[in-house]
């Protein structure tokens, strides 16, 4: 075994942690009942202000995102940095949206954001698009993060996808039994570990490179900032910053970020949350940076690396970094900590889409069962969730994951008309926000198509400037107009506000 000392540690921390998620059933519990879905799919929304800090940031700051952004700096430089103000302009729209949403969904018990677009509008077809594109955008989300398990494992020197099923299976065995809080009470370990690991990196890696000015002197210049645009053209300016605010729009939307909020025990919880995360944007860019250390220390061009460079490709710019840097030792608590950060938003992923299926398809359309009876549903979707996403990782190149789910954030923002304004206004009709839908789908699917599934900003040409924007915020936008347009054409047809079961008191 080529990294020995690294490979048992990685294993000997990766499964104390998933022994720690069996005995969590009972934590947090507050004497709830697991058989009840809220209970299971949401914690009994009991989480406190640390919890629920580490919760959502795990469930935001992903495995992927660890290997994904220094390797998009690596590869592509400045443009790498949009993730900073993208994780910037998430937290006002937390502190703004979301206690209002936690409101209501605590008065009415509802568990996921398609049932409360079901309540709003009286409408089960729009919440079963709403819900529908939420579990789509979310399987390939999980296969990703079985990337980031795998680049690891790989960069290990271990054969085989034999550990990657291990992990996966006994991740799906405690999340059948101790649901939300399992994933809540290894994030904490999990986060701890992140922080160790970036904060040493931060530390010894520049210290061994001759300093931080020394590592950006051997960043090539065209990577350390974004190309001027050319006349005409906002060129490279406005797709970044359109990738920061339509990433930003769509983060929440996602099933497992908006379990986690609404696992949260109040208002005041999510608020105090919109304060204190940004420590994680500032955990982002500093491990943005490696990916200009793993440049500066050459990592490419080493002999010991060109295998995994061969097969992850830019992917393997932060283990390769790793093992150049540290002793065997912290190499295992570094990956070990990584692969936590995998199995942490899996288990929320898995979660959360199994909520939406259980409240929002089968009880709607199939059959409407007992408590337990929708636990149970829940539960069995969960799994089936976990061993999709590990047999589409097994089956299907790579490759098709990332397209997939740069697909999939195109996707999920279509329903921020439907979830977001809708927690603020009820000027719209709900057939209106199914068309408006059908059309922010529709457009973006084209759009991606159009670039070959390989990138996110399209060129826009309006009256001879070009405009390049992400392309999930441009469709959004038509979403929208679509959905204002119609809506008094629908309210004149078939005027459904008499429909909303909320009321304001259930808002305030």
């Amino acid at each position: 075994m080529p990294h020995a000392t690294a490979s048992i540690v990685f294993f000997l921390l990766v499964s104390a942690v998933l022994v720690l998620g069996f005995t969590a059933s009972r934590w947090q519990s507050g004497g709830g009942d697991l058989g009840h879905i809220e209970e299971w799919g949401l914690g009994g929304r009991r989480f406190g202000t640390w919890v629920s800090w580490f919760l959502i940031g795990g469930d935001a700051y992903t495995a992927y995102t660890f290997i994904a952004i220094p390797a998009l700096m690596f590869g592509a430089g400045a443009l790498g940095f949009f993730a900073m103000p993208y994780t910037v302009l998430i937290y006002p729209i937390l502190y703004v949206v979301f206690p209002r949403l936690w409101r209501v969904a605590k008065a009415k018990g509802y568990i996921t954001g398609p049932e409360f677009v079901r309540g709003r509008y009286g409408n089960r077809w729009l919440a079963l698009a709403i819900g529908g594109t939420g579990i789509l955008a979310t399987m390939p989300y999980i296969a990703l993060q079985l990337i980031g398990m795998q680049t690891i494992i790989g960069a290990l020197g271990l054969p085989g996808h034999v550990p990657l099923i291990a992990a996966f299976a006994v991740l799906a065995a405690f999340t059948w039994t101790a649901g939300l809080r399992a994933p809540a009470m290894i994030s904490i370990v999990k986060d701890l570990l992140i922080y160790i690991t970036v904060i040493a990196a931060i530390v010894v890696i520049p210290s061994e490179l001759g300093g931080f000015s020394t590592i950006f002197a051997k960043v090539p210049a065209q990577k350390l900032l974004l190309a001027t645009p050319p006349p005409s053209s906002a060129g490279a300016y406005s797709g970044y910053a359109t990738l920061a605010l339509g990433s930003a729009m769509a983060l929440f939307l996602y099933p497992h970020t908006m379990t986690g909020i609404l696992s949260a025990a109040g208002p005041r919880v999510i608020k105090r949350n919109a304060v204190l995360l940004p420590a994680y944007s500032l955990l982002l860019g500093l491990l943005a940076l490696m990916g200009f250390m793993a440049l500066a220390a050459g990592v490419r061009s080493m002999p010991q690396f060109a295998d995994g460079f061969a097969k992850y490709g830019a992917n393997y710019a932060v283990p390769a970094l790793l093992l150049n840097a540290f002793p065997g030792w912290f190499v295992g608590v570094a990956f070990g900590a990584i692969a936590i950060g995998a199995l942490v938003p899996a288990a929320i992923m898995a979660i959360a889409s199994a909520n939406i299926f259980t409240r929002d398809i089968w009880t709607q359309f199939i059959h409407s069962p007992s408590h337990k009876g929708e636990t149970l549903v829940a539960k069995i979707f969960a799994i089936f969730m976990v061993v999709g996403a590990v047999a589409f990782i097994l089956a299907i190149p790579s490759a098709y994951a990332v397209q997939l789910q740069l697909l999939g954030g195109m996707w999920i923002i279509q329903t921020f008309p439907a979830v977001i304004l809708s927690v603020f206004t009820r000027a719209f009709n709900g057939w209106a926000l199914l068309a408006g839908w059908v059309v922010g789908i529709a457009s973006a699917t084209w759009l991606a198509a159009e670039n070959h599934f390989t990138g996110a900003i399209w060129a826009f040409h309006i009256l001879g400037y070009t405009l390049p924007s992400y392309i999930a915020l441009a469709t959004v936008l038509l979403n929208t107009a679509v959905a204002a347009v119609l809506s008094p054409v629908f309210h004149a047809i078939a005027d459904d506000r008499g429909q909303d079961e909320t009321t304001e008191a259930d808002y305030a």
